[in-house]
């Protein structure tokens, strides 16, 4: 990296703080080894301006992303893949296979971050669908010696489905490199294989979820001492204490004191004030990317409101059917859709009833077995289905390109609320479904169903939150209604 004068910094608790005046199954397997087989001039972060729009990676042009650095050293922004000395392999993979032509600004920012010495931890918030996997798995791969054995990164995934796409991303971008990855994720019983009789994990890169993991490195089957970066994707929910805080804490605690210390990525959309409490913690002396609050709401994707209700009546479930059928009109010709619901009895029976309306779509939920799972997930990647309806099991990370339109048939709420009798948004997890369209700055719509008028008062909290006004569709029984809606997404 080309040096340039130091700079003095202002260091903060969190940066987008203004200044004062799944894991439930008992089993892990492990998936197949497989090969991942000139410096120009700079721009300082405090100055990075990139307007060219030639690679398929992009936020939104009025995005601004901002960097608080820690310690003295002097970070530039990279304009090229070649201003990261990357080795050659790596360089073809992100050009051939994975049709990069430029980083993108959230990577053209934090890599240079991730790849420089004295490799500080990070933090780092960003857009959905603006490139940070490729971060993350190409510091991964960076760090990398493909002739010493023995795994040497590391990624958490809250999912499984989460911890295979990233290993596939990992796959193609090493593809000429020789480093190999294994995905530790949990399995059916049928394909248990007891602890005790399971090999010493060799490949070079770990990518799963975090009981798997825990359990390997508690058999001792997942040695860590030769870690030196360790990766927790979708960061908020790993930490929240109603995610996975308690296993990914002592993942980390247990790795750094292995290893004699280790280079720390914590990445994600969102951070909620409580996580970001306990991340200052973990990560006391990290440097940090973030995006302001009112920012995140994705401008390239078009949300909208429609009232499935009428006034002085019950709330009527049917009417919301009939509103999914108005749009799936539409979205079937333009691309792939996804319905959230709020529990796995919501996705069966929408399910039913639109499978028996004659639409082909599937469902997916936490409660199904693995290889059901899986396979419904391929249907969905490979573009045999176009309509897929899941819970918030797929409302983060889940990538598929195809995706134009995302349905909120429930609203997002925040659990311990519903027990209280006081439901409150989730806003976290209305921003992750949100971010299932609209993937690397392409067009797409959002449509929340509102069957109640308590529904209503629920999406002005997320309106409130993001301080984002959401539109409403008007007479949506008018065919009109729905496809003006849809032009002006930018979708036709």
């Amino acid at each position: 990296m080309a040096e340039s004068a130091k700079t003095e910094e202002k260091r903060r608790a969190w940066g987008d703080e203004e200044p004062e005046t799944e894991e439930d199954s008992p089993s892990a397997d492990v998936a197949p080894v497989v090969d991942a087989g000139e410096a120009s001039e700079l721009k300082k972060i405090e100055e990075l301006s990139i307007t060219e729009k030639k690679g398929p990676l992009s936020d939104p042009e009025e995005s601004e992303i901002q960097a608080v650095t820690s310690g003295n050293t002097v970070y530039e922004a990279a304009v090229k893949f070649e201003d990261l000395s990357l080795s050659k392999e790596l360089i073809k993979g992100l050009y051939v296979e994975m049709g990069f032509t430029r980083p993108s600004k959230i990577q053209a920012v934090s890599l240079p971050m991730i790849l420089t010495p004295p490799y500080k931890d990070l933090v780092a918030q960003a857009h959905n669908g603006s490139g940070k996997t490729t971060c993350f798995v190409l510091g991964m791969l960076s760090r990398v010696d493909p002739t010493k054995e023995g795994p040497q990164a590391m990624c958490i995934c809250p999912t499984r489905e989460l911890a295979q796409q990233n290993q596939a991303v990992l796959m193609r971008m090493g593809k000429y490199t020789g480093i190999t990855s294994m995905c530790a994720i949990p399995t059916d019983s049928a394909s248990y294989v007891p602890m005790y009789k399971r090999p010493e994990v060799k490949e070079h890169v770990v990518i799963g979820t975090p009981g798997t993991i825990k359990k390997l490195m508690t058999a001792k089957k997942l040695r860590t001492w030769n870690i030196k970066i360790l990766v927790f994707d979708e960061a908020d929910h790993m930490l929240a204490e109603d995610g996975f805080k308690d296993d990914s804490q002592r993942i980390m605690k247990d790795i750094r004191r292995e290893s004699g210390g280790c280079q720390v990525l914590l990445f994600s959309a969102t951070f909620n004030e409580t996580v970001k409490s306990f991340v200052s913690n973990v990560v006391s002396d990290g440097n940090q990317i973030f995006v302001k609050k009112e920012e995140l709401t994705l401008e390239k994707v078009k949300q909208y409101k429609v009232q499935c209700y009428r006034e002085r009546e019950r709330p009527n479930e049917r009417l919301k059917i009939e509103v999914i059928k108005k749009i799936l009109e539409f979205g079937e010709k333009i691309g792939q859709t996804i319905i959230f619901v709020r529990t796995k009895e919501s996705a069966r029976n929408l399910h039913k009833q639109l499978s028996n309306e004659g639409y082909e779509c599937t469902s997916i939920q936490g409660a199904l077995n693995t290889e059901d799972r899986d396979k419904i997930i391929k249907e969905f990647k490979d573009g045999l289905t176009q309509v897929l309806i899941t819970t918030d099991l797929l409302a983060r990370g889940f990538d598929q390109e195809q995706v134009n339109l995302v349905i909120n048939n429930d609203l997002p709420v925040v659990y311990e609320s519903l027990k209280r009798g006081s439901p409150e948004p989730d806003c976290e997890v209305y921003l992750h479904r949100v971010g299932r369209t609209g993937r690397f700055g392409r067009n797409g719509a959002v449509f929340n169903l509102l069957g109640s008028r308590e529904e209503e008062a629920l999406l002005e909290m997320i309106e409130h939150h993001f301080q984002h006004s959401i539109p409403k569709v008007d007479n949506w029984e008018d065919d009109k209604s729905i496809a003006k809606a849809i032009q002006d997404a930018g979708l036709k």
